[in-house]
């Protein structure tokens, strides 16, 4: 049975379709991209992050995105942090963990009566629409045709299931610890639970 969700949801540019390392995508939306090879769906659940992989040639296929990647300031992190947790009070999810990295970020999420990528979905609105609301959108000087503004988050993410404590317990370490990988301090959010097991 499955217990819970380790969230991942990434910042606009953080992790390219056709990553070298591998990504979840099917294909590559942007011709300028599809220049640096197709997509490279894996199948694996778990982190290629730390693979080999040219550097160089991910940089360069960055510089060809339509906008500028995102990188959360330490006030936009905290302005997501605070849409998460307007979404998490109106919706009675309960959140394990939850660390918001410049680039991407981690939720350990007990299972809801919405699907995984549903929460992530409506998690990255609740984050833009604060985002704006605050003025602190990354593309707040961009509007696009239809009078909106791109979006900050890559479409989709990723959910790993989690269906034993033992499970748990290591997606909540990965994700409290994963600031300190980046050398960023611990983080604590006023919407996040202590886990007691299930």
């Amino acid at each position: 049975m499955i217990l819970a969700g380790h969230l991942i949801l990434t910042a606009y540019g953080f992790w390219l379709p056709n990553d070298l390392r591998g990504s979840w995508s099917d294909f590559v939306g942007s011709w300028e991209l599809l220049r640096f090879g197709p997509a490279t769906k894996v199948d694996t659940r778990r982190s290629v992050a730390h693979q080999p992989h040219n550097r160089r040639a991910r940089l360069a296929a960055k510089r060809h995105l339509k906008y500028r990647p995102v990188r959360f300031s330490g006030a936009q992190a905290r302005a997501v942090g605070r849409g998460f947790a307007a979404f998490v009070e109106r919706n009675g999810l309960v959140v394990w963990a939850c660390s918001i990295l410049p680039e991407h970020v981690h939720l350990v999420v007990a299972r809801h009566r919405y699907h995984f990528d549903r929460v992530i979905e409506l998690m990255k609105s609740a984050a833009t629409r604060r985002l704006t609301e605050e003025g602190l959108h990354p593309f707040r000087d961009i509007t696009r045709p239809d009078g909106q503004h791109p979006k900050p988050f890559a479409r989709g993410g990723w959910s790993v299931f989690l269906d034993t404590d033992a499970a748990v317990r290591r997606a909540i370490r990965y994700a409290e610890d994963n600031p300190a990988r980046e050398g960023l301090p611990r983080q604590q959010w006023s919407f996040v639970r202590p886990y007691e097991g299930v």
